[in-house]
């Protein structure tokens, strides 16, 4: 699976970078320290695992976090896109701000197994590994780079669901306030 949409997935999640960019320069609203956590998760997960390990291709995980993302984004760019024109209909509101009740787990459950599933591999083949002695004298392990990046998601998850849960009630509430006049 993962190789038919190998190309589109990793220009559109490269691409991704420049949303941090954009709310580091306050072109859009959105707070760079929780948009840079979602986008390096992804961009970790398509490069060094997935364009890497083959083994992290025919993860369990991948269809997951595919139709995650793919339905996530379609709805959150066409409702960035409408916005630009004032234009965003109500259904697609709700939509950008409900769905991703369902779907944030999906996705993290899926990067998470697809990240796990890279470990064996990542260990055996010593990936992105600088091992001792060297002429820097140090080491580093990018299979327990990823194990740290694994535990990142304890904390990081709440955060950024909590978040979107704060904007959901926020948003729509607001949108039903202009409903009504």
């Amino acid at each position: 699976l993962y190789k038919s949409v190998q190309i589109e997935v990793e220009l559109f999640q490269t691409l991704a970078i420049l949303e941090v960019i954009h709310a580091m320069l306050g072109l859009v609203r959105s707070p760079v320290g929780t948009t840079l956590m979602q986008v390096f998760s992804r961009v970790t997960l398509v490069w060094p695992i997935l364009h890497v390990c083959a083994s992290a291709r025919s993860s369990v995980g991948v269809p997951m976090l595919l139709v995650a993302w793919s339905l996530t984004e379609v709805v959150r760019y066409s409702f960035y896109a409408l916005g630009l024109f004032n234009a965003v209909p109500y259904f697609l509101t709700w939509m950008r701000y409900t769905f991703f009740i369902v779907l944030y787990p999906l996705g993290v459950t899926g990067e998470l197994l697809t990240l796990i599933s890279s470990l064996p591999e990542v260990a055996e083949k010593k990936y992105f590994s600088l091992e001792m002695p060297n002429p820097l004298n140090i080491g580093i392990s990018f299979y327990w780079i990823l194990v740290g990046c694994a535990l990142f998601y304890i904390p990081g998850f709440p955060q950024l669901y909590s978040y979107m849960l704060t904007q959901r009630k926020k948003v729509l509430k607001t949108n039903m306030e202009k409903k009504r006049q």
